[in-house]
């Protein structure tokens, strides 16, 4: 799920035969936001990233903190 539309109607149907075990939590999250990041980077980079958070509807931080943790995730 990528927007909240999405999520509604995740929601919306009948969730009593789902499985769960598929499911992996989001730490980017739910943890506190404490520390912050400054970094320079190519604004066609800036750019893209911007571009591929709107596409999925989300605000392009999230889309930054997401590809990090994928990068960390053991």
């Amino acid at each position: 799920m990528t927007t909240d539309e999405d999520a509604e109607a995740f929601l919306d149907q009948d969730l009593s035969n789902l499985d769960f075990t598929s499911f992996r939590p989001l730490t980017w999250e739910s943890e506190p936001k404490t520390a912050r990041v400054n970094m320079r980077l190519p604004q066609p980079l800036i750019d893209a990233v911007k571009a591929r958070a709107a596409e999925r509807g989300i605000p392009y931080q999230r889309l930054i903190c997401e590809a990090i943790e994928r990068a960390v995730r053991l």
